[in-house]
């Protein structure tokens, strides 16, 4: 999996198709990602002595990794991931539109 939390990246499908916005939370073993903005869902939540308020919070739901596409830093685009090792040795991160290091 290539995309790490706080990258910016694209939604593919589903309602919130078109919305950027920040990985929040990545979850490797299950290939999901949470992203703030898309997916948001409303749990609805009785009056407590935790929750003085109540009502309706919003939460944001995993989205597989496959819906989304990471947007490039320097170009601003959508696109795919590559991965490399640098002249360091180090493994590092580029993007197939611009071949731009992505850190």
């Amino acid at each position: 999996m290539r995309i790490k939390k706080d990258d910016t990246v694209q939604v593919l499908s589903g309602k919130d198709r078109g919305t950027q916005g920040k990985v929040i939370k990545v979850d490797r073993e299950n290939q999901m990602v949470s992203v703030a903005g898309a997916a948001e869902v409303f749990r609805h939540v009785r009056r407590s002595q935790k929750n003085v308020q109540g009502g309706r919070l919003s939460k944001n739901m995993p989205i597989p990794v496959g819906k989304v596409m990471l947007v490039c830093p320097t170009c601003s685009k959508p696109t795919r991931v590559g991965a490399r090792v640098d002249e360091n040795g180090k493994k590092v991160r580029f993007c197939k539109k611009c071949n731009a290091v992505i850190e």
